[in-house]
């Protein structure tokens, strides 16, 4: 349930019904979550969101799901049965929001088109979530996180030279600005139904979606023009911009923006400033033109210096600079610590870690409730559609719930 707070939150009052699955409509629902909004999670009976079973690495739970789904109520039904369908319609009666990612046309077939919808619930907002979005030639197409990075011409941009550098970027990133925008469709749509009294439909799809992200190199390639080489993790346009090993084998990530930063950098960083006057680095582009020779000073300098000791004198020299951080790095970051941004969550497997939602308001506290087990709600919801005991355990024995 809805957790009550003194500070009252945005989405307070308002309820989600999810038809979700995998990663893009979880993470739209859980940020609502976060605000303040009841999402009531529908999952198949015996085995739920597909996601539970990714991996079992946090305390046998799956990393994906944990991530993508806390304060969130479970619960279970097999919409192949009428009575189920009869659960489903009385908890969209109720509800401000409907949010699914089922295969294409799997919601329309079970009458939740928003056409269908919204006759008999004219205050719904229905969000459809899919790979390729309603209509054209790729509608049906299966749709997968790494399937989209390629058809939206991510991997063209990401990697190293050579088609077998391609790279895929190691987080969800197109199932990720999927549900980034559809969490804000969805924001926009409430802030719309307040004035027309009115629900509304928001179509999103992964495709463009991280499209919409690929901005710069679409533009960088307008017109035919060649697109920006694959550089790794350096800066395709830009150098000195990317990561530089040091002398104690670990790797410092540093990135220059002007003139004036340059000349810094090579009197303050490498102890060279006569540097800054060769014709070869006078300027961004005959810097990114002769990025090796100048890869091999750099490298030859910092070869004697600790990582700690780099990042000292780029601190000194007030340029950009990171330590390269593994996973358990950013686990134990000094800075997520110090801005108190860490808080522990119920599981299925007891207390776990769980990151404050990045857009902090200072008028109210995020939600940051429990991750569900399968079905952990359903009593408490049919109960309040007004069913039974007798009549929730007769679902149960039936394979409804």
């Amino acid at each position: 349930m809805t957790t009550t707070t003194a500070q009252p939150r945005p989405l307070d009052g308002i309820t989600v019904v999810s038809l979700e699955h995998a990663i893009a409509a979880p993470f739209c629902t859980r940020q609502l979550a976060d605000l303040g909004a009841r999402v009531i999670k529908v999952e198949r009976p015996g085995s739920g969101d597909f996601a539970r079973g990714y991996d079992e690495r946090v305390r046998g739970l799956a990393s994906h799901f944990v991530w993508t789904n806390r304060s969130k109520e479970s619960l279970t039904l097999d919409l192949k049965q009428d009575a189920a369908g009869d659960i489903l319609q009385s908890l969209l009666a109720q509800a401000d929001v409907l949010v699914q990612n089922l295969a294409p046309g799997a919601a329309a077939r079970m009458g939740l088109s928003f056409e269908a919808l919204h006759e008999r619930f004219p205050q719904l907002i229905v969000c459809d979530i899919s790979g390729y979005g309603e209509g054209g030639p790729y509608e049906k197409k299966k749709a997968y996180d790494l399937l989209i990075q390629s058809e939206g011409g991510f991997l063209s941009v990401t990697g190293g030279p050579g088609e077998e550098q391609l790279a895929k970027a190691g987080c969800s990133i197109a199932d990720i600005a999927a549900g980034m925008y559809a969490y804000s469709g969805i924001l926009s749509a409430l802030l719309l139904r307040g004035r027309t009294g009115q629900g509304s439909r928001i179509d999103v799809s992964m495709l463009e979606s991280l499209v919409e992200w690929m901005g710069y190199p679409m533009y960088y390639a307008f017109d035919g023009a060649p697109p920006p080489p694959r550089a790794g993790a350096a800066h395709s346009t830009i150098y000195p911009y990317g990561p530089f090993p040091a002398g104690d084998g670990g790797t410092v990530m540093l990135g220059l923006q002007n003139e004036r930063e340059w000349a810094a950098f090579c009197d303050k960083v490498l102890l060279l400033p006569e540097l800054a006057g060769d014709e070869r680095f006078s300027a961004n582009f005959k810097r990114s033109a002769n990025r090796e020779a100048l890869r091999q000073i750099i490298v030859d300098s910092f070869a004697r210096l600790t990582v700690e000791a780099v990042i000292e004198r780029l601190e000194q020299a007030q340029i950009a600079s990171a330590r390269v951080n593994d996973m358990q790095g950013v686990w134990q970051h000094p800075q997520l610590k110090a801005r108190d941004g860490w808080r522990e969550v119920d599981s299925p497997a007891g207390k776990l870690p769980s990151l404050l939602p990045p857009a902090r308001n200072a008028a109210f506290e995020p939600r940051m409730d429990g991750v569900p087990g399968l079905g952990q709600h359903n009593g408490a919801i049919l109960a309040e559609l007004g069913l039974s005991t007798e009549a929730i355990e007769q679902l149960q024995a039936n394979g409804v719930i």
